[in-house]
């Protein structure tokens, strides 16, 4: 049995080759360090700085990559996006620390950032609920088959992930945890 409440749910999703991901930061199953905890949000020494992240090459016919990072623990239906930034050019397949913090110059260019459930475009930290047990972290790359995504100004992490879901063609995540 699980300590998390709810399911990992890229479980739920269409099975695509797998992406290794890497942090210099974090490994698998590793608890986030401070810098990548939300001070924002209320948490002792949290700088919200996304964490460094590196994949490998998509497969043959990657034009782009999205980057998103989500909570499935959060006390909410919906759970918690932190970060998601898509149509990261097919060229790159790192960021570096504190790329998800907003005007950092740190993103490539031609990427853009949505706003995360915090209500800001960047990267917020992780924040669980004192006493709610620990949060898993998702930190997800997805292979594009586009140069971009139909993304607005305004668009939502959802919208994202509904054309995501037709256009991705490799997968990878790398996980983190927390606890208040």
């Amino acid at each position: 049995m699980s300590q998390f409440r709810t399911p990992n749910p890229y479980d739920a999703l269409p099975e695509l080759p797998a992406l290794k991901v890497t942090s210099e930061t974090f490994t698998e199953g590793q608890t986030l360090p401070t810098a990548q905890t939300s001070g924002k949000m209320g948490v002792d020494g949290g700088e919200d700085q996304s964490p460094q992240l590196s994949w490998e090459a998509g497969p043959e016919g990657t034009r782009s990559y999205v980057v998103t990072c989500f909570d499935p623990d959060a006390p909410t239906a919906s759970g918690f996006w932190h970060w998601a930034v898509a149509n990261i050019p097919a060229g790159t397949t790192s960021l570096p620390v504190g790329a998800g913090t907003p005007d950092s110059g740190d993103l490539p260019q031609g990427a853009i950032t949505l706003r995360n459930d915090a209500s800001f475009k960047g990267f917020v930290g992780a924040a669980p609920p004192e006493g709610h047990g620990p949060h898993r972290y998702i930190f997800a790359v997805h292979a594009i088959s586009e140069d971009s995504l139909p993304m607005e100004d305004d668009s939502s992490v959802a919208f994202l992930g509904f054309n995501m879901f037709f256009k991705a063609i490799a997968r990878g995540t790398l996980t983190g945890l927390f606890e208040a």
